[in-house]
């Protein structure tokens, strides 16, 4: 498991948005801190690595439900799987490359949420922009030059 002050962190963190603490959420905050942009699916194989006998579907249970009270956020690259991060609150968004799938945290390249306000808003309450920058990384550029 992680460190006393990650758990300790979890743990606070679980309180504050009102759930109560279970191993299966401490050991699903530790496995996306461990692994930010993961699927249910390894998220699941990795808590049952720690836990045991964890069902998908409990895994399933709390990657929803932290993601409902913000401390997950689910974000759906096109063509992959739902993939969860605990970094939340920000306006940041992502790399993705189209050969290998890796997805990378990059910050808002104006600072201040300028992708908030669209040319035309159609009456709706804009609270949230998501930016996806597609691309071949390091690795795969390497790969194709070869």
């Amino acid at each position: 498991m992680s460190s006393g002050h990650q758990v300790r962190d979890a743990r606070q963190q679980l309180r504050a948005a009102g759930l109560r603490v279970t191993a299966p959420r401490l050991a699903v905050l530790d496995v996306l801190e461990l692994n930010p942009h993961s699927t249910a699916d390894l998220v699941a194989a990795r808590v049952r690595d720690r836990l045991g006998g964890v069902s998908t579907q409990t895994v399933y249970d709390v990657l929803r439900v932290c993601a409902e009270r913000g401390l997950l956020r689910r974000i759906e690259p096109a063509g992959s799987p739902v993939r969860y991060e605990n970094r939340t609150g920000d306006n940041h968004h992502h790399l993705v490359c189209r050969n290998c799938g890796d997805i990378r945290d990059v910050d808002c390249a104006k600072g201040s949420a300028p992708c908030l306000t669209p040319d035309v808003d159609h009456g709706f309450v804009i609270d949230e922009a998501e930016v996806t920058y597609w691309g071949l990384c390091s690795v795969c550029q390497s790969d194709s030059e070869r």
